[in-house]
């Protein structure tokens, strides 16, 4: 095997490798940030009553302001007048 060809298989392996590596997610952070843009407001909510809705509510501002969801997720929840910028 010549150096030319075991450069190219090389970089064939390496290339797409990195590039899906790239592309990978990863996780918050810290807790303490994650929480602040989720908060605890859902813990026992289960949307059976008004007050489950404002929980649910209070979570979806703070997805929303953080940008978490897209603005047409947004919009979809809650209209318009939630969706800033």
């Amino acid at each position: 095997m010549t150096l030319r060809t075991a450069l190219r298989k090389s970089a064939l392996i390496t290339i797409p490798a990195l590039m899906l590596a790239g592309c990978g997610t990863s996780g918050p952070k810290n807790v303490a940030g994650l929480r602040s843009v989720v908060g605890t407001d859902l813990v026992g909510a289960r949307g059976a009553t008004s007050a489950d809705q404002r929980k649910i509510d209070r979570t979806v501002v703070g997805l929303c302001a953080a940008a978490v969801w897209s603005k047409a997720d947004c919009v979809r929840h809650g209209g318009q007048h939630n969706v800033s910028g």
